[in-house]
């Protein structure tokens, strides 16, 4: 079990964490799955929106929101961009870090300012647990980019901070509290591939990706029929 907490004094007060398939943007459920047309071999084209590994990818784990409104404007004179919350927010939402913690003065990071979102949810895994901290995934809407970072969380009793760029070149705009700020995705380090090896098919498989590669541009839903195992459970969970 994965466990969300953050201090009692917060209870209530922020928005709490929650399945990231709560939180698929409006992009993708407002596109329709079809696009009325046929694809180059005579099935329905079809949209992102009906791509199941694209819609696995933004369902999988958990999405810690955005804790209180933030808004930006927009100094006339020099375009820096300022940062505003509530007066009586129960938390500061954002700091800085240092520009020279991400080498500012050089490319690929030339003039831009590092900043953090302060988390105030601490994640808890049971023993041998690690999990991912990923920018939302596939959620191209939002104004930031998110340093992505992997933490052993059955360990670390804190609080991880969110370090973001900012990429938004809106003069203005604003982040209402329960926005998607970073997506949590845990897994069991002992289940972590590690041996590897690279080579050519073999004849068979050669055969096998054929027959496959003609079975999805040839068969309608096939993935989801056949080569979809993302819900199986084998603990019960």
């Amino acid at each position: 079990m994965i466990q969300f907490l953050c201090p009692p004094e917060l209870e209530g007060r922020i928005p709490e964490p929650a399945p990231a398939a709560r939180f698929l943007p409006e992009w993708f459920r407002d596109l329709d799955r079809e696009m009325g047309i046929p694809d180059a071999h005579g099935l329905p084209g079809l949209t992102v929106r009906a791509c199941l590994p694209v819609a696995d990818a933004m369902a999988q784990g958990w999405i810690i929101p955005t804790p209180v409104d933030i808004w930006t404007t927009t100094d006339k004179d020099t375009g820096e961009i300022r940062f505003h919350w509530p007066p009586d927010a129960p938390l500061r939402p954002i700091e800085m870090h240092h520009p020279d913690q991400i080498g500012a003065r050089h490319p690929p990071f030339e003039g831009r300012i590092p900043l953090k979102f302060m988390n105030p949810w601490r994640v808890a895994l049971p023993v041998g647990w690690s999990a991912s901290f990923v920018h939302p995934v596939n959620h191209f809407e939002l104004p930031f980019s998110a340093f992505n970072g992997t933490v052993d969380c059955d360990a670390l009793d804190v609080p991880v901070n969110v370090p973001f760029l900012w990429t938004s070149t809106r003069p203005a705009l604003r982040l209402p509290a329960g926005t998607p700020m970073i997506q949590i995705i845990p897994f069991e380090r002992a289940s972590q591939i590690r041996r590897f090896e690279v080579r050519a098919e073999s004849p068979a498989e050669v055969d096998a990706r054929v027959a496959a590669h003609g079975r999805k541009h040839g068969e309608e839903s096939v993935y989801a029929r056949q080569w979809r195992r993302r819900h199986e459970r084998t603990d019960g969970s």
